[in-house]
This record gives C-alpha cells, sequence and structure tokens, in this order.
C-alpha cells in the first residue's frame, strides 16, 4: 500500500507590495524539493495564469501580476525558457492578458506570449467523457506547464481552483462546444479531470492574497484571503481551498471528478500540509454556495423538481445594459430577448453552466437559490 501524502504547501502573504512573494514562492517550492524536481534547464515551460476575461489585478478575476513575476523569475534563474498564455472563452486573449497586467511583465522580461489564438484538435486515447481536446498551439509547443489558478467562487462548480484553470488551454471559440456536449457538471468535471491527465502540469501555484467570494468567477467581490498555495497535486490543492472556506471538499465538482481519475487526493487525511499553519487563515464566512452540484434533468416528468432543487441564472434588470452578451455566449442558446430587450430564459434548455454570468460585464446576472430553500426560510 502506498502511504506517501500528497503535499500543499500554505503560505501566509498578506499583500501584494510588501510580502516578499518571490521569496515566499521560492520557500514553497523549496519545501516541495525545489524547482528543480519540476523543470530541467533549457526546457520550455508554459507559465498558465487564470485570465478568464480582461480585468484589472484589483477585481480579483485574474491571476495577479505580482505572482506571475515571480514565478518568471524563479523559472529564469533555473535557466528555463518561459512563454506564457490563456485563451478566455469570450474575449481576445492578448487584450486580455494585457488588460490583465501580465503583459507588461512579459515584456520587462523578454518572455513571449505563446500561440493562444490558433489551435488543433489532439486525440484523448484514455478519455472517457472526451476523446478529443481542441488545445491552443502555445500548449503544444510547451515541454511543460505550470499553472497559475486563481482562488474564487464559482457558480457551477462552487469554487474554482487548480483543476478548472486548464480549461483555459482549449481555444476559446470552442469552449462553449464542451458545455453543450456535457449540459451535467459531473460529466463536465469528468472532462476537465481528462484534460488536466493529458497535459499534466507539473507545478500549481494558486494566488489567494485577494480572492473572489460571492458571484464568481468574474463578477464577484474581492475579499483578502493572504494565502499562496502550492502543490504537484491540484485536487489536494483545490481541496486545501475547500478547508480554507469551510466548504465539503465533495462540493467542489471537480474534486470527486478529478479524484476518480486518478489525478490526485480530495480527503483530507491524505494531504500533508507544509509551510504557515492553515488554522490561522480559515475564512468561514467566505461567500459561496455551500449545497453539493445537482446535475440537469433530462426527463420532462422530473423537470419540475429541478427547479426545487437547483440553482439557476437570473438577469437584474436594473444593473441590465442589454448588450445581448449573454445571449451570444449561452452554448444551448437558453437565452432570449423581451420585448424591452431583457435577457429571458428558456429554463428546459439552461444546462446552468453561467457562462452568462461570467461573461456580463455589468454583473448583471447572479445565481439564485433553489425553490426549496426559499419554502425553508
Amino acid at each position: 500500500m502506498n502511504d506517501v501524502k500528497s503535499k500543499v504547501v500554505v503560505l501566509k502573504c498578506e499583500d501584494y507590495e510588501n510580502c516578499h512573494i518571490y521569496d515566499k514562492i521560492k520557500e514553497g517550492i523549496d519545501l516541495l524539493g525545489g524547482i528543480e524536481q519540476f523543470v530541467h534547464p533549457r526546457e520550455n515551460i508554459l507559465l498558465k495564469p487564470n485570465i478568464i476575461t480582461g480585468r484589472s489585478p484589483d477585481a480579483a478575476a485574474t491571476t495577479h501580476p505580482a505572482v506571475f513575476e515571480a514565478v518568471i523569475r524563479i523559472l529564469q534563474n533555473a535557466g528555463v525558457n518561459v512563454t506564457y498564455g490563456d485563451s478566455p472563452g469570450f474575449d481576445n486573449p492578448v487584450a486580455a492578458l494585457k488588460k490583465s497586467g501580465l503583459t507588461e511583465v512579459a515584456e520587462r522580461y523578454h518572455i513571449e506570449m505563446g500561440a493562444f489564438q490558433s489551435g488543433q484538435i489532439i486525440q484523448n486515447e484514455n478519455g472517457v467523457v472526451a476523446k478529443e481536446f481542441y488545445l491552443c498551439n502555445g500548449v503544444l509547443n510547451a515541454d511543460g506547464i505550470i499553472s497559475l489558478p486563481k482562488m474564487k467562487a464559482h457558480q457551477m462548480t462552487r469554487l474554482t481552483g487548480a483543476v478548472k484553470n486548464q480549461f483555459g488551454c482549449i481555444l476559446g471559440a470552442h469552449k462553449a462546444a464542451y458545455h453543450a456536449k456535457l449540459p451535467n457538471a459531473s460529466r463536465f468535471c469528468k472532462m476537465l479531470a481528462e484534460l488536466n491527465m493529458l497535459l499534466k502540469p507539473r507545478l500549481y501555484i494558486m494566488d489567494g492574497i485577494l480572492a473572489m467570494e460571492g458571484n464568481g468567477p468574474s463578477n464577484g467581490n474581492p475579499i483578502k484571503m493572504n494565502t499562496i498555495l502550492i502543490s504537484a497535486d491540484p485536487v489536494a490543492l483545490d481541496a486545501t481551498f475547500c478547508r480554507l472556506v469551510g466548504i465539503n471538499a465533495t462540493y467542489m465538482a471537480t474534486n470527486p471528478a478529478a479524484q476518480e481519475a486518478g489525478l490526485g487526493t480530495y480527503q483530507q487525511e491524505n494531504i500533508e500540509l507544509l509551510g504557515d499553519n492553515i488554522e490561522e487563515l480559515i475564512n468561514m464566512n467566505f461567500d459561496c454556495v455551500r449545497l453539493p452540484v445537482k446535475d440537469k434533468v433530462f426527463f420532462k416528468e422530473f423537470a419540475f423538481l429541478e427547479n426545487l432543487v437547483s440553482r439557476k441564472p437570473k438577469a437584474d434588470k436594473s444593473k441590465c445594459k442589454k448588450c445581448h452578451i449573454c445571449g451570444n455566449a449561452c452554448p444551448v442558446k437558453a437565452i432570449t430577448f423581451d420585448n424591452h430587450d431583457y435577457p429571458k430564459y428558456d429554463y428546459h434548455k439552461c444546462i446552468k453552466c453561467f457562462c452568462c454570468q461570467e461573461v456580463c460585464p455589468h454583473k448583471a446576472i447572479h445565481s439564485t437559490n433553489p425553490l426549496f430553500l426559499k419554502l425553508l426560510k
């Protein structure tokens, strides 16, 4: 029996300016054996930040430039050739990376953006739910990946972190097809697990200094979590995120799927924490949905039950600017527009992927509580 535990480094870091982030992250990687355990000189290593859309760093929607810069320095000092990139589902990669502040850092260190505006189909021979992936060429051109997820709430998967960050390796225009083909959250998360198994990122470094709670992953509220998490096991890292905010690890929908796929472990007894004391960093008031994810019901005779147990997106007309971005983003065309040009949902079609909520630039779309919870109040 293998008694080796997955190691997760927990680092206390209270801000991006005075925390000496380079020293902190290097200290954390050294606790895992040093950067030499993950990369070799002259390798081409891709840094994969989380750039869901073009937002300034203080919005807490994207990986902070200070974390990005620290990892670049560590890799360059190890003699590694560094590239970077992400492919947002509904934004231009070049513009999004620039607005997030990462392009300025990359230019300062003379590293190039990978080819994230083009891609090709790659067969996934071991796939069960995903037999192929349309991957960005910038991913395929790299020898290895280091993932830089952001600590955020998420409406579909409850939280988003290390496992889900690799969805940005799929060419943006093709992301909607995966939501449409895999409308149930459990199958979608199995796809994410299979994607990680195919790409095999070597290390995951989560930026949780300023996290996002509430209406995440793009329109929530910034909250200080004062934390950086580092691990070679993305499931253990995400489970540690769950522990930090007091949510059952199985409620983060990527965790059970990823553990089942052999990507790592979410079970606390199989995780060894290193670094700073996690108890000092736990925030039980972190605003996220503390309910299991419910898959969409496809039998019409049971469809009424879904509205009782499932959260669903809803537009706030007082904030809506009638831009129609939500309708264009919906992978199953469940959004039309009423006589006053406001979003109108067909919840029989809606797969609860919350793409509409993610892309709304006006924070006008929120997830609503299941009817049965409202009745219990």
